[in-house]
């Protein structure tokens, strides 16, 4: 899993930090800009082209003028119609030979201007869980102000349990955001309020256009999205505790490309490309670290289906919040 933690830089420090997003972003456009031309996502080809010209163009070093090659070509891979651009300040891949840690509370990442030892003020289960550890690169980021850094974590698979008795159907919506098969409904027509006032007052802001209605669009930014995830966490915290109460399982809609699968009139087109389906299966599955087992993920209709009437995908949900799979799922109906 991903941990994201929070650094607090000096103000020198922080100079030093935005030169070199600045610097990487700027040489990942102009290896995206040749692997364009050429036609080619091969990360090789692409580096005997242009590897010198970046170091001595931009300045980086050996690994930063690598990783700028490789985020292009697999940026490029992904959709070879289209040429790839990066924002200047765009996220900036870190890996071991230009990061390290210095215990769990400080981290020396290499600049422009050379090697910085930042200290981590928000260190999440980093280090503060046992047995937690890092694999692979990281990413720093820049939002609002603030420097992050994203972390990919290895947490300790617990002993496995028994095959809970009972399961606790889950059917996930729009109109209803979660239907248990003990009858429980959480309504979403709160959300949907809170969204198309959101899109009303942006609307008006946009039309605006003056200096102080971008600037109130600016501070709004991302608050749907934080209200969104505080209803979601809500409701899988529920769940779970209903289900650890009953020492049950929970069966989990399978929504997987529901937005290729269906059409809606124009009318609906906000709500079901805002619903932000897939923080619940997973909202579902983080509060298990106390307790909660096993779930399983159902592909349609989960609270009308019973563990005698239909198979479903098997999905293990260890102590810490891990997932295994196996997919043996049958048709069944789906609800709104």
């Amino acid at each position: 899993m991903t941990e994201v933690l929070k650094l607090a830089p000096s103000a020198e420090q922080a100079r030093s930090l935005l030169a070199t997003m600045r610097a990487c972003n700027a040489a990942a456009n102009r290896a995206a800009e040749v692997a364009f031309a050429l036609h080619t996502a091969n990360k090789m080809t692409v580096q005997k082209l242009i590897y010198t010209d970046l170091r001595h163009e931009f300045g980086l070093s050996a690994q930063m003028a690598i990783r700028a090659i490789a985020k292009a070509c697999e940026a490029y891979k992904r959709d070879k119609t289209i040429k790839p651009t990066f924002r200047d300040l765009g996220a900036v891949a870190y890996d071991q030979r230009i990061l390290s840690w210095k215990g769990r509370d400080q981290i020396s990442l290499l600049t422009m201007s050379g090697r910085v030892i930042i200290p981590v003020v928000y260190p999440g289960r980093w280090s503060v869980t046992a047995g937690v550890t890092r694999r692979g690169q990281a990413d720093l980021m820049y939002r609002e102000g603030v420097f992050y850094l994203a972390v990919v974590i290895q947490v300790p698979e617990p002993p496995r349990e028994d095959e809970p008795d009972e399961w606790l159907g889950v059917d996930l919506g729009i109109v209803n955001l979660a239907t248990d098969s003990e009858g429980k409904v959480h309504c979403g027509k709160g959300v949907r309020a809170v969204r198309r006032r959101n899109a009303r007052l942006r609307a008006r802001l946009q039309a605006k256009g003056t200096k102080s209605a971008k600037r109130l669009l600016k501070k709004r930014r991302r608050k749907e999205a934080r209200f969104a995830r505080d209803v979601n966490h809500r409701i899988s915290k529920h769940l779970v505790g209903k289900a650890k109460d009953t020492r049950s399982g929970i069966a989990l809609e399978d929504l997987e490309g529901i937005r290729d699968r269906v059409t809606v009139t124009k009318a609906q087109r906000a709500d079901l490309h805002s619903w932000s389906d897939q923080h619940r299966p997973q909202g579902c599955r983080r509060p298990a670290v106390r307790g909660l087992t096993r779930a399983r993920h159902a592909r349609r209709g989960a609270a009308s289906s019973t563990p005698q009437g239909r198979e479903a995908d098997s999905v293990e949900v260890s102590s810490r919040g891990s997932i295994r799979s196996s997919l043996t799922a049958g048709p069944s109906r789906s609800i709104r």
